[in-house]
């Protein structure tokens, strides 16, 4: 049985594709949004807290010929992310690619060292955000019968880590509810899928993690592991672009790992 078998549309051209990126101002989602429009995606709306960073990210995005929009929210409030994907739609008249990477402040520690009234902020914060998203644009997907949605995760999913015992939950949350929402979405033209990187130089994260303290003394060690080479926010954003055009149209439902060699989970 192929796509046309069921009445789907062919997978969208990028140069015909509207992209909402959330933390999408620094980072993996900026170098993504970078490479998207780079690649020929017209239309991309980038979204973050920070308004200043939002317009130099926009400015920086737009120099690569692409109309780009920036909006101000936090999909954590389940009221921001039904705003976010609304002005989104309108902009871009139609919400074809969707891609959620942000990096909240939350840092590896021990379970034993974690406040118990910590875990459930931990926790929400970054597991909710994506589905959040997700519930608000998969409607507008599922109407147009095409779709693919982007999630960053973690290897903390995949990999049991000393000080990754909260974090690893939330992430392996967002690994299986996009694997769910690849088998959902599949008879609608929607595929989902996940990266799921460990260490990745040049982001913000990554500088607040490896400061100091146990965090720091862990991702050393992973460093040490990287043999090709620690990745940086350019070598995920090449994977997202592949993700998300037609010649990966047969792809979805995976957990896909750029961590040059610290794991093979």
């Amino acid at each position: 049985m192929t796509a046309s078998d069921i009445g789907l549309p062919p997978p969208k051209a990028l140069g015909d594709s509207g992209a909402l990126i959330v933390g999408g101002t620094a980072g993996i989602g900026l170098a993504s949004a970078e490479q998207l429009a780079a690649a020929g995606v017209p239309r991309i709306v980038l979204v973050g807290r920070n308004v200043q960073r939002g317009e130099d990210a926009r400015a920086l995005v737009a120099r690569h010929g692409a109309q780009v929009t920036f909006i101000a929210g936090n999909a954590i409030d389940a009221l921001s992310a039904r705003r976010i994907a609304e002005e989104a739609e309108n902009v871009l008249g139609g919400i074809d690619i969707l891609m959620y990477t942000t990096a909240p402040e939350v840092r590896p520690e021990l379970f034993a060292d974690i406040p118990t009234e910590d875990i459930a902020r931990i926790y929400t914060h970054l597991a909710l955000p994506s589905m959040h998203m997700a519930s608000e644009v998969l409607p507008l997907m599922r109407t147009r019968r095409s779709g693919v949605i982007v999630n960053v995760a973690s290897d903390a999913a995949k990999t049991a880590t000393p000080g990754e015992s909260v974090i690893g939950a939330a992430k392996a949350g967002i690994v299986m509810f996009a694997r769910v929402l690849a088998i959902e979405g599949k008879r609608d033209g929607i595929r989902a899928n996940v990266l799921t990187p460990s260490l990745v130089h040049d982001t913000g994260s990554t500088d607040r993690i490896t400061s100091d303290g146990f965090s720091k003394r862990l991702f050393a060690k992973a460093a040490q592991q990287a043999h090709l080479g620690v990745p940086v926010p350019d070598d995920l954003a090449a994977l997202v672009v592949f993700l998300y055009s037609p010649a990966a149209g047969r792809i979805t439902g995976q957990a896909i790992s750029i961590n040059g060699g610290i794991s093979a989970a």
